[in-house]
């Protein structure tokens, strides 16, 4: 026969409310992880996109010394696949018949990428550059 003992303290459980406190603080550290990997992930889908600009046509136009006037056109190859540029040069005129003697109005347009929606990206501005061909009867 066994005589219990009077010290003997009864059985700890925990509580329905810390039960209740310790699963929500569990759910909302486990929506914040989700939120931040949902995030991450539509940042790295943005990033892998490639989006082409006039920029990279203008840059590689800006570095040269003279300019011809007229229309150009050609797709940027291997590098950006599916993307075109069309190049419009014609010399400044200041509206009062005058032209500017090396003064030059560049219109970008790069267009292209998949998709319903495809890139459309234009730029305009003026390049000087005196040594450049003007078109005859000018």
């Amino acid at each position: 026969m066994i005589i219990p003992s009077p010290k003997a303290s009864p059985a700890r459980a925990f509580t329905l409310l810390e039960v209740a406190i310790a699963s929500a603080v569990l759910a909302v550290g486990l929506f914040a992880i989700l939120t931040l990997c949902i995030t991450n992930l539509r940042t790295a889908r943005a990033l892998g996109r490639v989006h082409v600009d006039a920029s990279s046509v203008a840059a590689l136009l800006s570095i040269t010394n003279r300019l011809e006037e007229g229309v150009d056109s050609g797709d940027f190859g291997d590098v950006n696949p599916g993307y075109t540029w069309t190049r419009r040069i014609t010399e400044f005129d200041f509206g009062n018949g005058s032209v500017s003697n090396g003064l030059f109005l560049v219109e970008i347009e790069v267009s292209g990428g998949a998709g319903p929606n495809p890139d459309r990206s234009a730029m305009q501005f003026l390049l000087y550059r005196p040594d450049s061909t003007r078109r005859a009867g000018r």
